[in-house]
């Protein structure tokens, strides 16, 4: 049985990673920091203590085939102003616990908007503009990642994330955001990571996912009722 180890479970998108992960039958190793009271139980779910930001995380990976990031920050002013080092100070910690424990499979979550070369629509730009500082922190950790040559990583670049049923339809693309596209639903974007994980795909690579959606999920009023609704 595949057994995985599985950062940030218990947000929106790693909380579809562990469902997906269950029902496809692996085994799923679970690390945060703390877990909630009524967080899901299941017979192929182990949950354990650790913070990515703390190192010494080869205790966390005996007997692990695989390891899947999917983390994220909050987008309140204080963490928008001053993010703390999650993913670049997180992958090095990750890296260095994997070669300590001789895990080479590695799948994390960066951003499209990581890459300003990155075809996106000039107000949307503008609209995540405070996103900025958590946008560069994840460049920075692709850069981390390239130079890692012993580990067999991928970096998944999703587009506006959406919270949307699971299709298992979209487009992936290594070069740019596919054309005509903006959103990636948090189900299929599990989806795809756990594919790349299980079955080696898009190693060492940068692979754009998104989907195309109705029209109204991506105008600018809907994003900022969605990314500000405070």
């Amino acid at each position: 049985m595949t057994r995985i180890l599985l950062f940030g479970a218990t947000g929106d998108t790693g909380r579809k990673v562990l469902d997906q992960a269950l029902d496809r039958g692996l085994h799923v190793r679970a690390a945060e920091r703390d877990f909630p009271a009524d967080f899901r139980s299941h017979e192929q779910l182990e949950k354990r203590n650790g913070n990515l930001l703390t190192g010494g995380l080869d205790e966390l990976m005996d007997d692990v085939e695989c390891v899947v990031s999917a983390v994220g920050l909050p987008r309140d002013p204080q963490t928008l102003l001053r993010p703390p080092p999650l993913y670049t100070e997180g992958a090095v910690n990750l890296i260095e616990g994997m070669r300590k424990a001789r895990v080479k499979r590695l799948v994390v979550i960066s951003a499209a908007f990581a890459d300003p070369d990155a075809t996106v629509p000039t107000w949307f730009r503008a609209a995540t503009r405070p996103l900025d500082r958590i946008f560069r922190q994840m460049g920075e950790m692709e850069r981390i990642l390239r130079v890692s040559q012993d580990i067999d990583w991928t970096a998944v670049r999703p587009g506006w994330l959406l919270n949307r049923p699971h299709t298992g339809e979209f487009s992936v693309s290594t070069e740019d955001m596919p054309a005509g596209t903006l959103r990636t639903r948090r189900a299929d974007l599990a989806h795809f990571m756990l594919d790349c994980a299980l079955e080696d795909r898009h190693v060492r690579e940068t692979p754009f996912i998104t989907r195309k959606e109705n029209a109204s999920l991506e105008t600018p009023p809907a994003l900022l009722e969605e990314f500000w609704p405070f």
